[in-house]
């Protein structure tokens, strides 16, 4: 079995074909997959980092407004797009793949095209409420399509199957245990906070949790909270905490650039402040948390605030909208749910409810369907 992924521009995209690759790879240990991606991207260090070959090609999306940077940046993309057949014939002559199965991402788009016209077996797997562009274009072309939830079916005209199997999820968050979470960070009798906005940060969201980690440091002695400010965040993260008080090193706060072990984090986990993005989202309802959610506003169609809905109808989370996000606004939120602990134990339960657990399988269930056509 050969089986080469797409996906890439961000974990979202990344991560759940790194969870499918696993899942085949338990299933067929000896089978051959490979990943394509941009050179120089998230996907070149995550992918290489779980060992699996990346074949790399340049794909860039197109900017809507006329500005003259805009302009350059759309040429520079035209030029890829004309350069894309020569390279995805290259990949697909030289890998011979019997599946391609695409996530998302504009990288996803040649390859995943050039494969259903040379017949060969393919799907996508749509991680999000409304689906991203490049998915939509897809799902006219590919023999089968994969989504996280119902709703995004009714904005695609499917040419194959469609199927909701839920979002993958890394095995590492499934299998984290609560308890053993809380006692590698120490958190017998504490609350703890987990907070993060992507791995190059988000800037509103750092200033409403520094915000709220100076508070919580004067007002709540029995909070802890873990923080990823992202790898351009670090700087002005601390001068506002410093602004607030709080000085770095600081008991009960552990602020880093990138969560690595996110599985451990979600797990000692009480409550999680975080943009929503599918697979976060996803994992919350897997690790049962509940969760205050700051939608991005600047990604395509709103999705994400389609995403965290879903949550706040299922009494499983708060949305506060950038526009409306301040210190106060967040401060206040986590006090209510500090000070009623059945709540957070009650959104807890309701995110578990959401959860499809078991979205590796079905997915692989489906791919192998498709293979055995």
């Amino acid at each position: 079995m050969r089986v080469l992924l797409a996906g890439g521009g961000t974990a979202g995209h990344i991560n759940p074909a790194i969870a499918i690759a696993n899942t085949i790879k338990k299933h067929h240990p000896d089978a051959e997959i490979a990943f394509v991606g941009n050179k120089g991207s998230m996907e070149e260090r995550l992918v290489g980092r779980e060992g699996y070959p990346l074949y790399t090609m340049k794909v860039l999306g197109f900017r809507r407004s006329f500005s003259p940077g805009n302009i350059a940046h759309n040429l520079q993309a035209l030029g890829c797009l004309a350069a894309s057949p020569g390279r995805c014939k290259k990949i697909l002559k030289g890998f011979a793949p019997d599946l391609v199965v695409g996530t998302g991402g504009y990288v996803a788009g040649p390859i995943l095209q050039a494969a259903a016209k040379r017949g060969i077996k393919t799907a996508i797997h749509e991680q999000n409420a409304f689906p991203g562009i490049t998915n939509k274009l897809l799902a006219k072309e590919v023999d089968k399509v994969l989504l996280a939830v119902p709703e995004a079916q009714r904005f695609l005209q499917p040419k194959g199957d469609c199927v909701v199997t839920g979002n993958p999820i890394r095995e590492s968050v499934l299998l984290a245990m609560p308890k053993e979470s809380r006692a590698h960070y120490q958190l017998e009798g504490k609350i703890c906070i987990l907070s993060f906005g992507g791995s190059l940060g988000a800037r509103p969201l750092n200033e409403v949790v520094a915000d709220l980690m100076a508070y919580t440091q004067k007002h709540c002695p029995n909070v802890c909270h873990i923080h990823a400010y992202g790898g351009s965040g670090r700087d002005a993260f601390v001068a506002r905490l410093r602004a607030g008080g709080v000085e770095l090193p600081r008991a009960g706060l552990d602020c880093r650039e990138y969560i690595e072990d996110m599985d451990r984090c979600l797990a000692a986990a009480d409550i999680v402040i975080s943009r929503a993005g599918a697979i976060t989202l996803s994992e919350i309802e897997a690790a049962g948390k509940a969760a205050i959610l700051i939608p991005s506003p600047y990604v395509a169609e709103n999705h994400q605030f389609k995403n965290a809905q879903v949550l706040e109808r299922a009494g499983a989370a708060a949305i506060i909208e950038e526009k409306d996000l301040t210190g106060p606004a967040l401060i206040a939120k986590v006090r209510s749910l500090i000070e009623h602990p059945e709540t957070i134990e009650a959104w807890g339960r309701a995110s578990s409810k959401l959860a499809i657990v078991d979205a590796n399988e079905r997915i692989y269930r489906e791919l192998a369907e498709l293979l055995a056509r």
